[in-house]
């Protein structure tokens, strides 16, 4: 018998793979997303966090980027 389910998968750097393990890690057991970790740099998570995920990407990118001073 075959098992589907629906999810996003994403492709990201190392980096980027790892902070999102650990936003999944940091959530509450009935709260985590990742479906499966395919390889280092590829998983597969619920469809419904997808957005959230963007949001915290961007904070985060937002919150490590260099800004010169002027």
């Amino acid at each position: 018998m075959v098992n589907a389910t629906k999810g996003v998968f994403i492709s990201c750097d190392i980096p980027m793979a790892q902070y999102i393990i650990n936003m999944n890690a940091s959530m509450p057991a009935c709260d985590k997303f990742i479906i499966h970790i395919l390889d280092s740099t590829h998983m597969f998570v619920q469809p419904h966090v997808e957005l959230m995920i963007r949001s915290q990407i961007s904070k985060f990118r937002e919150d490590n980027t260099y800004v010169k001073p002027s």
